[in-house]
């Protein structure tokens, strides 16, 4: 994809800038309400509808655990349960565009995922002039594997400073289970909020394809966060995980999410 050219100015642009007020640090967990139908959770949920251009569905927004308590980790240990345990596939045929080429707009607001995911994930944002508020120009990430603050900058050489990660990593995602998706369903996995997150690059850059028996963020204080939406993810698209795997996600959220 072509970098736009970084234009600095010392006084405020003819058209002004869209700034978006404070967000939280860490977005809110989405799941479809399909899979909250199988979760044991009583905590109240708040529904959103949202319209694709070929059909309505139904998401729900929910607060991470350290922000709702142990429902949220009931639910996850409960999906943990039902997900297989398999050993890991031969990547063999894999390729990022088996997924997609590009980022899509799977909820079809005219951005596409990664803009969504910044505008998300990103406090004080400054969206592209002309864009409809989509294209995110700069933002600041507080980073949820790390703790640090970044400041982003849409531009060659400064865009990387920020990676939109597949929490479950696509390669890991086909060979466990992904490569009997159809089409249609490997795009919206690649382009699905909730397994999407703005983060420091060079983390993302050192977590590769690894699952959670291998690699957890820096920062322990998101670990329970990180390993639930690994099985929110997981429980939803019928993928499986290596014993390794099921067993270090279970001790997280028995032992430091409880």
């Amino acid at each position: 994809m072509a970098s736009e050219p970084l234009v600095i100015r010392s006084e405020a642009p003819t058209v002004a800038p869209v700034i978006r007020a404070e967000e939280p640090v860490l977005p809110p967990l989405v799941v479809r309400s399909e899979l909250l139908a199988e979760e044991t959770l009583q905590a109240s949920q708040n529904t959103v509808e949202s319209t694709t251009s070929s059909n309505k569905t139904k998401t729900a927004e929910r607060l991470l655990p350290e922000q709702q308590g142990l429902e949220v980790v009931g639910g996850a240990l409960a999906m943990l349960d039902e997900i297989p345990i398999k050993g890991r596939a031969p990547k063999t045929g894999y390729s990022r565009k088996n997924f997609g080429s590009g980022w899509k707009d799977p909820d079809g607001n005219g951005c596409d995922a990664r803009n969504d995911i910044l505008r998300r994930d990103l406090t004080s944002t400054v969206t592209k002039p002309g864009t409809h508020d989509c294209v995110v120009l700069s933002g600041i990430l507080q980073d949820p594997y790390t703790g640090q603050r970044i400041e982003f900058t849409r531009g060659q050489g400064t865009s990387t400073a920020v990676h939109i990660d597949h929490v479950v990593a696509l390669s890991d995602a086909w060979q466990k289970g992904a490569q009997k998706l159809d089409a249609e369903t490997m795009v919206e996995f690649a382009n699905d909020p909730l397994n999407l997150l703005a983060v420091d690059g060079k983390s993302n850059m050192s977590k590769g394809d690894s699952d959670a028996a291998s690699w957890l963020p820096p920062q322990r204080s998101a670990w329970c966060s990180y390993v639930i939406r690994q099985v929110q993810v997981k429980h939803h698209y019928s993928l499986w995980m290596t014993k390794a795997e099921h067993s270090r996600i279970k001790d997280v959220l028995s032992a430091r999410c409880s």
